[in-house]
């Protein structure tokens, strides 16, 4: 079966785009966004062809584009858009897909559904994306719990920001979840910098191992 890995996040505006950009480009995969709320400046799917250096065709179109950048539950409101969770069906595709999630895994997606409950639904493996910075202890062990208690497949830890070493240390003893790595803040931040921090912070062919 060909690789989907899901990235999600333990809250919103962490870097996962930016995260799942490097990590389509070194699969040299698809990146699909099903959902994208805020069209004013760059969209996320933007963002990755910007950055990823893969071929056009490679980003997929999302799903719902919402203007405002809010929920994706209440912009879908505001834009007088119903959200079926039933067009969410995954892609099959020829090579590896990243698909991103919009802000953390209890962003609603309409009044009855949120994506965590899609995600427990693919039971694709998930990367989950966490700041380094101060309050991701919390948000990133109760992520952690709210994907097991879904039995929804976990293969690491991405931090992103500058290295806390002793916070990165107590929430993998806490979670027993391994540390994929931690992307630092780029700048600049091209396509170039981007695969070469990845390759030096991730171990990649780990990621990139199985289903």
């Amino acid at each position: 079966m060909t690789k989907r890995i899901v990235i999600t996040g333990t809250d919103t505006g962490i870097g996962k785009t930016v995260f799942s950009a490097g990590l389509a480009g070194f699969l040299d995969g698809f990146y699909w966004k099903p959902v994208q709320s805020g069209l004013d400046g760059e969209t996320d799917s933007e963002v990755v062809a910007r950055l990823a250096g893969l071929p056009p065709g490679r980003v997929l179109p999302e799903v719902y584009r919402l203007k405002e950048p809010l929920s994706p539950h209440r912009s879908a409101e505001l834009d007088g858009v119903a959200i079926d969770v039933a067009k969410l069906s995954l892609p099959v595709l020829p090579g590896p897909l990243i698909i991103e999630g919009a802000g953390g895994l209890m962003v609603p997606l309409n009044r009855q559904t949120r994506f965590i409950d899609i995600f427990r639904e693919w039971q694709l493996p998930v990367i989950l994306c966490a700041r380094t910075a101060l309050g991701t202890i919390n948000h990133t062990l109760l992520s952690i719990e709210a994907l097991r208690a879904r039995s929804i497949p976990l293969i690491g830890l991405a931090f992103i920001g500058e290295e806390v070493a002793d916070t990165q240390r107590t929430i993998v003893e806490f979670s027993g979840v391994p540390q994929l790595g931690r992307l630092p803040l780029l700048d600049p931040l091209t396509s170039e910098t981007l695969t070469d921090a990845m390759a030096a912070s991730f171990d990649l062919a780990l990621i990139a191992g199985g289903e």
